[in-house]
Parts: structure tokens; C-alpha cells; sequence
């Protein structure tokens, strides 16, 4: 009977390694990505929550904890009047803090989106808040890797797949054993370097981890989510759009009225600058958490466009600044951001990001086709009082008829190949 079950299991083992290790990978694959929650989070839920503080919606840290049913938390997100009307005791209450104001719906969102999302805020009520002196720098140390639990899960794996292979040599050392008692003759196990069996599954093992990261890697080529060049001049939009409230119009005049935002002229900055030649604000510190001199770095703007400020005149030529340019899109991409920020009433943080709270710029999002698409599947067009959208006709009816309660950018055509590639 021993050398039955031995035998039954030699000849099952592999079958049920690699059995274990699929579990487990779909764990790994299962686990909500507090990085592409991020993502949703800004474009979506920013506008309207804070995970800290109270803004139009509620501070969202422990929001989990807050709900008795997480299903509840998702039917929420999806349909928060479906709640409501539910009779839910914690919904009512909120929607009756909130002065009975109606959380906007989402029901494009997957289970999974809402995990993520829910991963991220998770993360960020985690960490430090911000107090107004800290230095850039400061909070790097303190936090981790964002939990995201990929890596445990692939130790996990590795672990338990050495695990089983030993257990492999020891039932086969047992059978032979066992075999050598009985007087039965047992060849040598094969030693595991040697094995077929073990050779195919290490292949078979490489194939998917190395096709696994050369998808990903072929897919990031290109993208520059994160890259924050260092600039000729250190200009703070935290200072400038943050602390300051200058208009982002003011300098990016182009926004509302071309395809380009536009980098400002050195005029533009003068306007300010020939009265303004020192700094005097809260202490500026680049990425690495090296202090700036602020009156210093306007002098490298007086440098660049001949001006003498003890004079009050420009005394020499001017030159122009090489800003690096940080946003880059492909050749065969369209992108006008006028019909963004007039017709589709965006604001700057959807694409870039907390911008008044930039020291140092950096490119926010991925804006991957993937992340255009998901956004404009999700985003809300200002529909009712927009001229821009006076031609869909049918969508005006059926608002008014109450068949639809909101017009996304996807049904208006947002989501057709020419209208965004040549």
C-alpha cells in the first residue's frame, strides 16, 4: 500500500507544483496595485477627497473601517443613491452630513479599480502627514515601498517551490528505501540537475517570468511617468501657483486657446520679477533635499534677459532659457488642450497632478493610450450648459427624459481612433 501511495505521489508531484505555483501567482496577480490606484484616485476622486482632511467629500483615511459591509463600500462608488435609498444607517448619516449632496456615480469601475483605489488610500493614511516645514526629502525615508504585496508573493512562491522539491528527494529517497527493505530492486534516483521532469519545469518556469517582464518592459518603452529633469532655472509652481495663487492662464496663456499650453516668455516672468529680486518665502529644496537659494536662482533670471536691477534697464542682449521639456507625446498622437480645458472644463491636476504643490515639476501620469482611454471611458462631460456638445441631440432628450443621467466622454465619441491619432 506505502509504495502505491509513494509511487501515486512520484508521479503526481510535478503536476501538483506547478498547481501550487499558478495558485499562487494569481494571487500575486490578484492583489490590489496601490500604483494604478493612484492613478484612478487623481483622476477621479481628487477633485472632490483628501485622504487627510475634509474637502468637498470626507477625509478618506480609514474609510474602510467606516462601512459595516465592504460590498456596501462598492455599491457606494458604483451608485451612492442606491445606498441611500437602502436605508444603510452609515450612508444616510453621511449623505445628510454632507448637506444631502450626491456623490457622483462610477459605474465603469471594476471591483478591482475600487480595490486599488481603496489600496491607495490605505497607503497614504499610513503615512506622515505633511507638516509646512518639511523638506522634501524628509517623508522619502519614513515610507515604504507603497504596499504592494507582488514581491511578498513572489518570495512566497520561490519559497514553496523549493520547499516542494525538496519534499520531491525525500519521497524518493524513501521509495528506494522502502524498495532496498522489501528486497526489491530500485535504480538510483535521478539527481535533480538531471531530471526531465525538473528541467522542463525550470523552463517552463523562466518562459513566463522572462515573457512576463519583457511585456512590461515593451510596454513602458517611451513612457516617462515620473521624470523630473533638472532645469536651467529652479522654478517652483508651488510658489508661484501654490502659495502665490498666480493663474496658471497667466503664464500658460495658450491653454484655453490653442493646442499648446505654452511655455511663458521671459516677459512674462519680467512682469513680476523687475519689482521682485529677492526671495523671501518658506526655504526651497530640490528632490534630494539640497537647499535652494531663491534670490540666487532670480538672478539667473535677470542673466538670461540683460536686466540690471541697481540700474532698473536692460543693459545687455538677452538669451533664451533651454527649459527641458518634461510632457512628451508621440509624433502620431493629437492632443489639443484648449478642447480639454474649455470644452471638457478639465483642470490642470487631472493630467498634471497636485501642480501647486510642485517644487520641482514631474510628469504625473503615464499618458499611455491606456490611461487617455480609461479616463475618457470614466470622465463626465460638462454636457447641459456646454454650446461645444449642442449637436448631440439624442443625449440632450434622454437627460431630459431621465434615461441618462450624465453624458461621459466615450459616448460623444471620446474613445474613436481619429480622434486622437493622424
Amino acid at each position: 500500500m506505502y509504495r502505491r501511495v509513494s509511487i501515486l505521489m512520484r508521479k503526481h508531484f510535478v503536476s501538483v507544483l506547478v498547481l501550487c505555483v499558478a495558485m499562487i501567482a494569481s494571487l500575486s496577480v490578484r492583489a490590489a496595485d496601490p500604483g494604478k490606484g493612484k492613478t484612478l484616485f487623481q483622476q477621479n476622486c481628487a477633485s472632490c477627497h483628501n485622504v487627510h482632511k475634509q474637502v468637498t467629500g470626507p477625509a478618506l483615511k480609514g474609510v474602510e473601517e467606516r462601512w459595516s459591509d465592504k460590498k456596501l463600500l462598492h455599491q457606494w462608488i458604483h451608485n451612492s443613491s442606491s445606498v441611500v435609498a437602502s436605508g444603510d444607517a452609515y450612508a444616510v448619516k453621511l449623505f445628510n452630513d454632507f448637506n444631502k449632496q450626491v456623490m457622483p456615480g462610477f459605474p465603469s469601475f471594476t471591483d478591482a479599480d475600487i480595490d486599488d483605489i481603496l489600496a491607495y488610500i490605505a497607503d497614504e493614511g499610513n503615512k506622515p502627514v505633511p507638516g509646512p516645514g518639511d523638506k522634501p526629502g524628509d517623508q522619502a525615508a519614513t515610507q515604504g515601498d507603497g504596499g504592494n504585496n507582488s514581491l511578498l508573493f513572489g518570495i512566497i512562491t520561490l519559497i514553496l517551490a523549493i520547499v516542494a522539491l525538496i519534499l520531491m528527494q525525500i519521497n524518493s529517497n524513501l521509495n528506494k528505501l522502502a524498495g532496498d527493505k522489501d528486497g526489491v530492486p530500485t535504480p538510483e534516483p535521478v539527481p535533480f540537475y538531471k531530471n526531465k521532469a525538473y528541467i522542463a519545469l525550470v523552463i517552463l518556469l523562466l518562459f513566463i517570468v522572462g515573457g512576463y517582464y519583457t511585456i512590461n518592459g515593451a510596454i513602458g518603452l517611451g513612457r516617462q511617468k515620473d521624470y523630473m529633469p533638472e532645469q536651467p532655472i529652479f522654478y517652483s509652481h508651488k510658489v508661484h501657483a501654490g502659495v502665490n495663487q498666480i493663474n496658471c492662464l497667466y503664464c500658460h496663456a495658450g491653454a484655453e486657446k490653442s493646442k499648446h499650453a505654452m511655455i511663458p516668455s521671459e516677459n512674462i516672468c519680467m512682469n513680476c520679477h523687475k519689482t521682485i529680486s529677492e526671495y523671501g518665502g518658506a526655504d526651497l529644496y530640490t528632490a534630494e533635499g539640497k537647499k535652494v537659494n531663491g534670490t540666487a536662482e532670480i538672478q539667473k533670471l535677470y542673466d538670461h534677459v540683460g536686466w540690471d536691477k541697481k540700474a532698473q534697464a536692460y543693459t545687455k542682449p538677452g538669451k533664451p532659457i533651454q527649459w527641458t521639456k518634461i510632457h512628451n507625446l508621440p509624433d502620431h498622437v493629437y492632443f489639443n488642450h484648449s478642447q480639454h480645458v474649455v470644452a471638457g472644463k478639465q483642470q490642470c491636476q487631472t493630467c498634471h497632478g497636485a501642480i501647486t504643490e510642485m517644487d520641482e515639476v514631474h510628469q504625473f501620469a503615464e499618458l499611455s493610450m491606456g490611461w487617455c482611454v480609461n479616463c475618457h471611458r470614466t470622465t463626465k462631460v460638462q454636457f447641459a450648459d456646454n454650446k461645444y456638445y449642442s449637436i448631440f441631440e439624442q443625449f440632450h432628450q434622454q437627460v431630459k427624459e431621465g434615461k441618462i443621467d450624465s453624458v461621459t466622454v466615450e459616448m460623444v465619441g471620446g474613445t474613436e481612433c481619429q480622434k486622437c491619432h493622424y
